[in-house]
């Protein structure tokens, strides 16, 4: 007997279960497009799979709605496919096993795949329904989103007729995402030159900081710690001759770094005077920034006077300057929507090796000319100290649209159901709704989905009673879309 057998919506939960019995983790996902293949195949649908694996299935309009503009139902194929450790599964080939806790549905011990198995599900349920009135229909299913949004940024368009698109890859009920940030990954590199001297070795860690996500929380105003430790430096450098050793904090480009550290050569015994500034300059930063980070702490220590290779003065000069001036956090906000973040920045990850120090940087914004503009600052000061910088992951951001006339409906449909007004929001990370826009100019999108938790982690749940609302949410909308 199926677990969810007897759950409403029938149909969507029947192919979400169907969807959990295939393995489709991201770049796995062969077996779970041959499906949506064989899916279409069977009923007679016009469908197209692509060397990326994607696939377009298309529905003609139901009887009265011959007249009515197309319509993209959007989601991902791929999940990501985690286990707890003691758990004896093999995610490339074996399906999930479903369990329900009172409203919430989840796998054992596995992650759920939600996300964003249940926007296929949903497409599925109304392809297979001749009783549902809807506008023409264009099912797009891409791969590999998890990693990338590779299949949507693959994906040729040009037979898509549609301009209207309801991406079902939400996971918090009754909030419409109506833009995104686009982004980009850009690694500067600084060329240095050593020399070994003779002096003593001063040690610092910045640490405890809050950190977070660059995109979720970058509007948050809490402090970098890469950026912390050039303000740290540059006062040293002013007051006093330092030479550097060795810079480095931060994991990830796109996460706040919560540490950062730096080795520094100190010619003519002038530690003492070094930490005192150090505490003064840390003071200061606990008096801007102590409500937002409670738990910061600065660690110093000296080693005894010795032989150290470290960089020549002018290449001190240039990274410490470098760290002092580059632009971090938040650039602008959007002017059409409440506390959203248009542009941004997060010096992500500072590495030192033998020959040059690296800095990489996680640039979001919503508007395209602004994303690039933010790079061409950071190009202009990189080359300023004799660096170079190279651009990896671009992708394109989704701007509000001022006018939507699926927003409107959307919002209609939705105080129709629930006598309530949705949240209409724009969110500081990357959509694939951004990469459609990119290439279908005049698209109108929303992004939409059921309750979920704790995506991407064994910990994952989906709503039942939310999945029958939100359901009922996409119906009225196509009904209302003629």
């Amino acid at each position: 007997m199926s677990i969810l057998e007897g759950k409403q919506p029938e149909k969507v939960f029947h192919y979400f279960e169907e969807i959990c019995s295939i393995p489709h983790g991201s770049e796995n996902v062969k077996q779970i497009s041959d499906y949506l293949v064989d899916f279409a195949r069977q009923r007679g649908l016009k469908y197209r799979q692509d060397e990326k694996l994607n696939v377009i299935i298309w529905k003609e309009a139901s009887a009265g709605y011959e007249d009515s503009a197309p319509v993209i139902l959007q989601g991902h194929m791929d999940m990501v496919a985690v286990k707890d450790p003691d758990v004896d599964k093999d995610m490339e080939k074996e399906g999930l096993d479903l369990a329900i806790d009172g409203d919430m549905l989840y796998a054992r011990g596995t992650s759920l795949g939600g996300d964003d198995g249940i926007a296929v599900a949903y497409t599925l349920a109304v392809l297979d329904d001749d009783t549902i009135p809807h506008p023409p229909i264009e099912a797009v299913i891409t791969t590999d989103e998890e990693i990338g949004m590779l299949g949507a940024d693959y994906l040729d368009t040009s037979d898509l007729k549609s301009r209207i698109l309801l991406n079902i890859d939400s996971e918090d009920e009754g909030i419409f995402t109506v833009s995104c940030a686009g982004g980009a990954t850009a690694i500067c590199s600084i060329p240095v030159e050593r020399e070994e001297i003779r002096a003593e070795k001063l040690i610092l860690r910045l640490s405890g900081l809050a950190g977070g996500h660059s995109g979720e929380e970058i509007g948050r105003g809490g402090l970098n710690a890469n950026t912390a430790l050039g303000r740290i430096l540059y006062t040293l450098s002013d007051s006093m001759n330092i030479r550097l050793v060795d810079v480095r904090g931060g994991e990830k480009d796109n996460a706040i770094p919560i540490s950062s550290e730096a080795v520094i050569a100190l010619p003519g015994g002038q530690a003492d005077r070094a930490m005192d500034l150090m505490e003064d300059v840390f003071a200061v930063l606990k008096e801007e920034y102590g409500s937002l980070e409670p738990d910061m702490e600065l660690d110093m220590g000296v080693t005894g006077e010795e032989e150290v290779v470290c960089f020549t003065a002018a290449a001190s000069r240039a990274v410490v300057s470098a760290l002092m001036v580059l632009p971090n956090g938040v650039i602008r906000m959007n002017p059409d929507m409440k506390d959203m973040v248009q542009t941004s920045l997060n010096l992500g990850i500072l590495r030192t090796s033998q020959d040059q120090v690296s800095i990489t940087y996680s640039v979001r914004s919503s508007s395209e000319t602004e994303k690039e503009n933010l790079i061409e600052k950071i190009d202009a000061v990189i080359q300023l100290v004799g660096g170079n910088i190279k651009l990896t992951g671009s992708y394109p951001g989704w701007e509000y649209r001022p006018e939507s006339h699926l927003r409107d409906t959307m919002v209609e449909a939705y105080r129709l159901l629930y006598g309530e007004d949705p949240v209409v929001e724009g969110i500081h990370a990357g959509l694939e709704c951004g990469l459609f826009a990119a290439k279908m100019p005049g698209l109108d999108a929303i992004s939409f989905g059921p309750q979920m938790q704790n995506i991407h982690t064994t910990g994952e749940r989906l709503s039942i009673e939310s999945t029958r609302r939100t359901w009922d949410l996409l119906l009225k909308t196509l009904e209302m879309l003629k």
